[in-house]
C-alpha cells in the first residue's frame, strides 16, 4: 500500500479565504481523512503563499512591514481552517529559512543542468509609483477575449496566461498611470527545452492518475499552443534572494517558489517532529515508487501544477543524472474543480464579494453544516452556484430531513423500545437481511471506489442516497406497528438499520467529522464503553452492542433567516454594515448573553471590538478548589476555597443542584480573578467561577469550565491575544456580563475567538452549544 502525499493550493496571504477558496482545502481534508481511515500512511500539507508584489503593496497600504502582514494573515487563515475542522499534518508558510534553502537548491540544480537562461527585457515601469510592475499589478484589455480587467499574468475571464506587455491599454493597478517600458535583466526557465520530457511524463501520468477532465484539457491546450521560456525573477525586495552573480538584488517570482512550498512545508513538518527535515523531504518527495501525490486545486491553477512545477522537478533531476522524474515524487492524481459562483456573480477576494471564512464563523451555523453544503454543491465537473435559499433547502431536506432523521429515528427506537440494546439477529428474517445488506454494501463499495479517486461530490451524494434507502426501508418496515404485531421482523429491521447508521457515521466522517464523531459516540460495546468504528467494519453487523443515547444533530435553517443572511452578505465586504454595535445592540435589548443578534440572525462579534475589550477588561485565571462546603444560609450555594498560584481565595457559587461536593473538590477551574468582592448571604465572594449552561425540556444542564492539567494562576485569553502586562482593575458583574461568552461546538468563545489556556482552546464535554456565566 503506497503512502499518500496530499496538497491543496497554497492560499495567497493578502486576504482571508472565501468559500470558493475553501473548496480546495476542504476537499484535500476530506480525502486525507478518508486515506487515514483506510489505513494509508498519509501526509497532508498546505500553507500560506507569502512572497511577491501583492504582499509588498498591501503592507505599504496598511503601513506595516510585509512580515507583519504575513504573520497577521497566517493567523487569520489558521483560525478559519481550525474552525472548519481542517486536519492538516502541517499548515506552514513560504517565508521560512527551510523554504529559502529548498527553493535556492532547486534553482541551482536547474541552472547547473542548463535550464536557466538570461534575458534583458523591456518591463513595464510606473513612473508615479517609481517601481517595476509585477504582472498582476498591470491591468488592461485581454488580447484574446477583449476583457478590460485582465491582469498582466492571466485573464480571469478566458483563463489565458499572459505577459503584461501583451495587454492593450495597460495601466498601473495601484494608481491608474500608464506604465512605461524600461530595460531590466531577468532569469528564465527554458520550458521549450523540457517539452519532450514533459510530454512523455504527462501522457503516462494523466492516464495512470486519472486526472480530472479540465486538467487534461487545459494542459493539452498549453502544450498545443507551444511552451515559452518563462521569467522566474522579479525586481522586488520581499522574496527569496536569487543565488546567482549579477542577480543578488532580485528575488524569485512567486509562481516559481510557491509550488516548491509543498516541499519545504513538508520539511518543516519533519523538523517539527524532531526529524532531519531533509531526510523527511526525501521520504515523501524523493520516493516515487512508494508515494503517490494527490493535489487539489482550482482550474485557474492547473498549468502551474501540470506544466510549470513538473518541469521544475524534471529539470532539477537532470543535475543528478536523471531527466525523467525518477527521483521526484510527481503528480499522480489531480483533483481540479471548476468555479463556485456567488448568487448572481462571482466570489472575489480582491473585491470582497461573497461569503468569507469569518463570515461563516459569525453566522452561528456550525462548521459541519457549511462543510455539508460545500461538498454537496462541490463544482466537480462544472461551475456551481452558492445560493442562500438553496443552502437552507439542502440542509433542511438532506442533512436534517434525510441523514439526521435516519439517525434520530433509528437510535431513539433502540433506546426507547430495546433499552439501548441492539436486537439480536432473527434467523427467520435472514433472507430480508441478506437483500438489505447486498444493496447497502453495493453503495458502500461504490462510495469507497469514488473516494479512492477523490470524486468527493459523487461519493457524498451516494452517502445520502444510501441514507434515503435506509429511511425508505424504515418506513416500509413500519417498526412502530410490527413491534407489536411481528416482533422478530421489527427487531431484525432495527438491528440492520442501527448497524447501517454506524456505517454512515464512518462514511460521512471525512465530510462532516464532528457530526459523524457524535453519531459514533452514540454506540458502545457490550461493556458500555465507546467503540470507535472503522472503515474495515463497513457492512458488518458486529463490533457494537449498545446505543447509549440519541440526539438531534442539527437545527433547521428557516427560510427567513437565509433571506436575512443573503441581505447581510450582499455587496462588498467594505460596504456591509458593522456586525456589532455596542450602543445599538445592547441598548436596544437584542444582544442576549449568547452574544448573537437573534432578531436579525446576524453575528455580534468583531475581532477588534469584543475580544480586544475583553482582553483589556477581564482577568481569567485557573484555580484549584481545595475545600467545598454548603452555604449555611442558602440551600443552592456552595462556599469554595481556592488556591490560585499560592493565593487563597473564597468564592460562592450556585452549583448545589448540579454538582456533588466530591465532584468539585480538587478540580482546576477558571475564575474571574478581577471581579469586585460581593457578599452572598453574608459570605464575601472574591471572584466567580465560569460554567457553561444549556436549558432543555428536562431542565438546565450546567458544566464547570475545566482547567485540568494547567497550573493555577495561568491566565486565559482570546485566541491570538496575550494578557496585558499590567494588572487589570477590578470590574463589577454588569461589566463582565456585557461581554458575550458562548460555547459553540464544544469550544468556548469570547465573541468570535476561542478562549485559550496555554495556546489551546478551552473545551466542554457535555454542552455542545450554550452560554457561559
Amino acid at each position: 500500500m503506497k503512502r499518500r502525499l496530499i496538497t491543496s493550493a497554497l492560499p495567497y496571504v493578502n486576504n482571508e479565504p472565501h468559500l470558493g477558496n475553501l473548496i480546495q482545502v476542504l476537499s484535500a481534508d476530506a480525502f486525507a481523512r478518508f486515506c487515514r481511515l483506510r489505513g494509508y500512511e498519509t501526509c497532508y500539507v498546505c500553507g500560506t503563499d507569502e512572497y511577491g508584489t501583492a504582499t509588498e503593496t498591501r503592507a505599504l497600504e496598511e503601513g506595516v512591514s510585509p512580515r507583519e502582514l504575513c504573520d497577521r494573515y497566517w493567523e487569520i487563515h489558521s483560525r478559519i481552517y481550525r474552525w472548519f475542522n481542517i486536519e492538516f499534518d502541517k499548515f506552514g508558510r513560504t517565508s521560512t529559512p527551510i523554504h529559502t534553502e529548498v527553493t535556492q537548491d532547486i534553482f541551482r540544480r536547474l541552472d547547473e543542468a542548463g535550464f536557466i537562461t538570461e534575458k534583458t527585457m523591456e518591463q513595464l515601469y510606473c513612473p508615479a509609483c517609481e517601481r517595476f510592475l509585477a504582472d498582476r499589478y498591470v491591468r488592461g484589455d485581454c488580447p484574446h477575449c477583449g476583457y478590460d480587467g485582465a491582469r498582466g499574468d492571466q485573464c480571469e475571464k478566458c483563463g489565458k496566461l499572459l505577459e503584461p506587455t501583451e495587454l492593450k491599454a495597460p495601466r498601473c493597478s495601484s494608481c491608474g498611470t500608464k506604465p512605461l517600458l524600461k530595460s531590466t535583466k531577468h532569469l528564465y526557465i527554458d520550458l521549450p527545452k523540457l517539452r519532450g520530457r514533459l510530454e512523455t511524463w504527462i501522457d503516462v501520468a494523466a492516464a495512470r492518475g486519472k486526472w480530472a477532465r479540465n486538467a487534461v484539457q487545459m494542459t493539452k491546450s498549453w502544450i498545443r499552443d507551444g511552451l515559452h521560456e518563462r521569467a522566474i525573477t522579479r525586481d522586488l525586495k520581499w522574496g527569496i534572494p536569487v543565488p546567482k552573480e549579477g542577480f543578488e538584488n532580485k528575488v524569485f517570482y512567486v509562481w516559481f517558489d510557491a509550488p516548491i512550498g509543498y516541499v519545504s512545508i513538508t520539511g518543516a513538518l519533519g523538523e517539527e517532529r524532531g526529524q532531519d527535515w531533509k531526510r523527511f523531504i526525501n521520504y515523501w518527495w524523493k520516493d516515487p515508487e512508494n508515494v503517490e501525490l494527490f493535489q487539489f486545486i482550482g482550474k485557474d491553477n492547473i498549468p502551474f501544477h501540470t506544466v510549470i512545477f513538473p518541469s521544475t522537478q524534471l529539470g532539477a533531476d537532470q543535475s543528478d543524472g536523471q531527466a525523467d522524474g525518477k527521483n521526484w515524487t510527481m503528480l499522480h492524481h489531480m483533483s481540479s474543480t471548476e468555479y463556485l459562483n456567488y448568487e448572481t456573480g462571482k466570489f472575489s477576494k480582491s473585491n470582497g464579494i461573497g461569503v468569507f471564512g469569518t463570515d461563516a464563523m459569525e453566522t452561528g451555523i456550525p462548521a459541519d453544516v457549511w462543510r455539508f453544503y460545500i461538498f454537496y454543491n462541490r463544482p466537480e465537473k462544472s461551475d456551481a452556484l452558492f445560493v442562500w435559499k438553496d443552502f437552507g433547502e439542502k440542509v433542511n431536506a438532506e442533512l436534517i430531513g434525510n441523514f439526521g432523521n435516519l439517525v434520530n429515528r433509528t437510535l431513539s427506537f433502540v433506546t426507547r423500545y430495546y433499552d439501548g440494546l441492539i436486537p439480536l439477529a432473527e434467523e427467520r428474517e435472514r433472507e430480508k437481511t441478506e437483500r438489505f445488506w447486498e444493496k447497502a454494501r453495493e453503495y458502500e463499495t461504490a462510495i469507497t471506489e469514488k473516494l479512492e479517486w477523490a470524486e468527493l461530490r459523487d461519493a457524498f451524494h451516494l452517502i445520502f442516497e444510501l441514507s434515503s434507502f435506509a429511511n425508505k426501508t424504515f418506513q416500509d418496515g413500519e417498526p412502530w406497528r410490527t413491534r407489536k404485531d411481528d416482533p422478530p421482523a421489527a427487531s431484525e429491521l432495527i438491528r440492520n438499520l442501527t448497524f447501517l447508521v454506524r456505517d454512515l457515521a464512518v462514511l460521512a466522517s471525512p465530510f462532516i467529522p464532528e457530526a459523524a464523531e457524535k453519531v459514533a459516540g452514540f454506540f458502545a460495546g457490550g461493556d458500555g464503553k465507546p467503540v470507535k468504528p472503522s472503515w474495515k467494519e463497513l457492512g458488518k453487523t458486529e463490533g457494537v452492542e449498545r446505543v447509549v443515547k440519541s440526539a438531534v444533530l442539527f437545527e433547521r435553517l428557516p427560510e427567513e433567516r437565509m433571506a436575512e443572511l443573503r441581505e447581510r452578505y450582499s455587496g462588498a465586504q467594505a460596504e456591509r454594515p458593522p456586525a456589532y454595535s455596542e450602543t445599538s445592540a445592547v441598548a436596544g435589548g437584542i444582544l442576549p448573553r449568547s452574544g448573537r443578534l437573534v432578531q436579525a440572525g446576524l453575528p455580534a462579534v468583531t475581532e477588534n471590538d469584543i475580544e480586544k475589550r475583553f482582553n483589556e477588561t477581564v482577568d481569567l485565571r485557573v484555580a484549584k478548589i481545595v475545600k467545598v462546603e454548603k452555604h449555611p444560609k442558602a440551600d443552592k450555594l456552595y462556599i469554595e476555597t481556592l488556591d490560585i498560584a499560592g493565593e487563597e481565595r473564597v468564592i460562592v457559587s450556585g452549583l448545589v443542584p448540579f454538582y456533588r461536593e466530591e465532584e468539585l473538590l480538587g478540580r482546576h477551574i477558571i475564575v474571574v480573578y478581577n471581579l469586585k468582592p460581593a457578599k452572598l448571604r453574608g459570605v464575601e465572594s472574591r471572584g466567580m467561577l465560569l460554567a457553561a449552561s444549556l436549558k432543555t425540556e428536562d431542565g438546565e444542564i450546567v458544566e464547570v469550565l475545566d482547567g485540568e492539567g494547567v497550573e493555577t494562576g495561568t491566565q486565559a485569553h482570546p485566541e491570538g491575544f496575550t494578557p496585558p502586562d499590567a494588572a487589570l482593575p477590578e470590574i463589577d458583574i454588569d461589566t463582565f456580563s456585557e461581554i458575550p461568552i458562548t460555547v459553540r461546538q464544544n469550544t468556548v468563545y469570547i465573541g468570535g475567538l476561542a478562549l485559550c489556556l496555554n495556546g489551546k482552546p478551552v473545551k466542554t464535554a457535555r454542552i455542545e452549544n450554550g452560554d457561559v456565566h
